[in-house]
């Protein structure tokens, strides 16, 4: 066997041995000698894939699964098979505000990445470093804080077909930008940027928003929305001292076009008004962040974060009519808003020793809030729930040697509405000889009910369902290990790696029968969820291109307490994913693949009820589908205009079959239903201008 040299000299090798990582760190860190494992998603491969926010490009991770609505607009993620409710989104290490949450339950369309350097994924519980809701891991954004000239302007923009719907206007995705930055000194950098996003719905079957007959054509199978994003930062960078304010605005208006159209017959003339009960959902966000860090004389360091975000969801419903475009009986009202403060900092590097560092943290946060949607009539005057945290924490790292560091960490917190709760973790990284790097971690965090589960009201003569607010918190444990293998043969550079990773839940909320007469729904603790997984993920560098294979096992359990007929038998599903990039030097041009197969994926349903009235359980199986995305990228004129060409899901996908058996055939006798997942294949172009002086 053939095995690299200890200290690369070729500039591409060290640049990834020191690729420097912030989350979860005590202080910037290079990716070799980071305590966690991870995944890092630089700024090239967003630009090669031309992706104007999240879901654009987390889509061909593994152990990632985004959802799209059609309907709602939103993209969700799920994460080692749980939704987004169980990890954070961070921007610069703040917990992104969302419909009714902080860090969790945000939607991937939301977050546009012009501005971004890139992306560093945690996998595995980061309850001690980041509190609740860090289940499965943390997706840390980070931004651009600086440039290399005094002046750069970028400006862009991308046209997108929507499948085969296009116009200038009126159909398929339509994207301009504008960014300008400036180095105001050597301490000063500011920038201000501005993005907007029309996506124009996709027609497919339907007739759009002036179609008049009611045979269910009218409106869009995806609904139409336009987004806007504004930003500014300042940034000030000392020897010393580092200052960052970001400012974020964002605004989405959605448009909701009824199915159902009433004639509106007018029989003494003989004439016909039809008209349709239509909406418009408009979300407007605020952030406010505020990222300091520095060290003292004495040599420690110390790094604090202060935020207050704002999100509010508006409706305006109306009865329109098709013909004349007049509107009436519009009603406006905030059905949903979020307000949150939040404040964490930390110091390290206290004591002078090469051998041992431990850090002293804090966390506060308040979030204030309704939703009348999830909530029901019970809501309707708009009632205000309220929650506050606060915790301390702290972990030491001992470096045995400079190969082998262990880093213990405890988190206490207390919550308003729940128990206050003691979270742990313990961290090791060891740097074996030949390129080897093992990394482990067990540790705990635990997610809180959201809004629906706790307040939930919806009663009347053919339904009871509620939510429940004395529900607990559910409790998550994870435990992962990591084995890295890099080496170096001539000019290529091979990673290969194998990652073993456990995720345990308590008392996980689901919706329950609590009473048969009368029938009642409510949310309770009751279930119980296991994942084992399996990964192996290798990658294959040289100087023009790089080759990425990797693949997943999953083993998911889901038990429910309360019913006698439950199956917590382990179901497997496994994702494929792989890429290529090619670079054309003679004519600064990329070429990159993308592809993903997800196998299917089963869960046990309720079908039934016995002859004691206990719900019967079946397989439900999601059929297997693949994503498949391509591109070329390439510069002109000294790279100061880019231009990129591509296509997304050229497998076409637009939905995938759910099979449900039924109890006295095999697995696919039952019925059958479908998940829409795309509105099928695209073609894109952006056009980038780069200006510096």
């Amino acid at each position: 066997m053939v095995f690299a040299q200890e200290i690369p000299t070729d500039s591409t090798k060290t640049e990834a041995l020191n690729e420097v990582v912030i989350t979860g760190q005590y202080n910037p860190e290079s990716i070799r000698k980071s305590i966690h494992s991870v995944i890092v998603i630089d700024r090239e491969q967003i630009e090669n894939q031309a992706a104007n926010n999240l879901a654009d490009l987390l889509n061909f991770n593994l152990n990632l699964t985004v959802t799209p609505n059609s309907q709602t607009g939103k993209s969700q993620i799920s994460f080692f098979g749980l939704d987004s409710q169980y990890f954070n989104i961070l921007v610069d290490n703040i917990p992104l505000v969302s419909d009714n949450g902080l860090g969790n339950n945000v939607d991937l369309t939301q977050v546009n990445l012009d501005e971004i350097e890139r992306i560093e994924i945690v996998e595995g519980s980061m309850g001690v470093e980041y509190g609740a809701n860090a289940v499965s891991g943390v997706i840390n954004i980070i931004t651009k804080k600086s440039i290399d000239t005094d002046w750069e302007i970028q400006a862009s923009v991308q046209e997108e077909t929507v499948s085969d719907e296009y116009a200038w206007f009126d159909e398929g995705r339509h994207i301009q930008s504008l960014n300008v930055s400036h180095n105001i000194n050597d301490k000063f950098y500011a920038r201000v940027g501005f993005n907007r996003n029309q996506f124009a719905g996709f027609l497919n079957d339907r007739q759009g928003k002036d179609y008049y007959q009611n045979d269910s054509l009218r409106g869009y199978e995806w609904l139409p929305k336009t987004q806007i994003n504004t930003n500014a930062l300042l940034n000030y960078n000392s020897e010393k001292f580092r200052l960052n304010y970001r400012f974020d605005y964002f605004n989405e208006v959605l448009d909701y076009y009824d199915q159902t159209v009433r004639e509106n017959i007018d029989f003494n003339n003989q004439t016909s008004n039809p008209s349709s009960t239509d909406r418009i959902y408009t979300t407007n966000r605020f952030v406010n962040n505020i990222n300091i860090s520095g060290s003292f004389n004495s040599g420690a360091n110390y790094k604090a974060s202060f935020s207050y975000q704002q999100q509010k969801r508006d409706i305006n419903e109306f009865n329109y009519y098709i013909l004349s475009g007049e509107k009436t009986e519009e009603i406006d009202e905030t059905y949903q808003s979020t307000k949150v403060f939040f404040s964490n900092g930390a110091v390290n590097n206290l004591i002078k020793n090469d051998k041992f560092n431990f850090q002293l943290g804090y966390e506060t946060r308040y979030i204030e809030g309704f939703d009348t949607q999830s909530s029901g009539d019970y809501s309707q005057l708009d009632k205000t729930q309220s929650q506050y945290n606060l915790a301390t924490y702290a972990s030491a790292e001992y470096n045995f040697t400079e190969a082998f560091s262990v880093r213990p960490g405890l988190r206490y917190e207390y919550n308003s509405l729940f128990q206050s709760k003691l979270l742990g973790s313990l961290s090791a990284r060891y740097l074996l000889k030949h390129g080897f790097e093992l990394r482990a971690n067990v540790g705990s965090s635990y997610r809180t009910p959201n809004f629906e589960e706790l307040y939930y009201y919806f009663v009347d003569s053919n339904h009871d369902v509620r939510g429940n607010e004395n529900l607990n918190p559910e409790n998550g444990y994870t435990a992962f290990v990591n084995l890295k293998k890099r080496s170096w043969f001539d000019d290529i550079s091979l990673q290969n790696e194998i990652k073993f990773s456990y995720i345990s839940l308590e008392d996980k909320i689901d919706l329950a029968i609590v009473n048969t007469t009368p029938l009642q729904y409510q949310y309770i603790n009751i279930d119980s969820y296991k994942l084992f997984g399996l990964t192996l993920d290798n990658s294959i560098q040289s100087s023009h291109w790089t080759f990425n294979l990797g693949a997943t096992l999953q083993g998911i359990s889901r038990g429910l307490g309360n019913e006698v007929n439950t199956n917590d038998d382990f179901l497997y599903a496994f994702q494929i994913n792989s890429s290529v990039t090619y670079q054309l030097k003679k004519w600064d041009t990329f070429f990159t693949i993308l592809y993903k197969y997800n196998s299917e994926q089963q869960n046990y349903v309720a079908s039934g009820v016995d002859a004691n009235g206990d719900n019967l359980f079946t397989i439900e199986t999601l059929d297997p589908y693949s994503w498949l995305d391509a591109s070329i990228k390439k510069d002109f004129f000294k790279d100061t205009f880019q231009v990129t060409v591509g296509a997304r899901n050229l497998l076409d996908i637009t939905s995938v079959n759910i099979q449900s058996a039924n109890s006295s055939g095999g697995t696919h006798s039952g019925s059958s239903d479908n998940l829409t997942l795309g509105y099928g294949r695209s073609f894109y172009l952006k056009l980038l201008y780069t200006f510096n002086f």
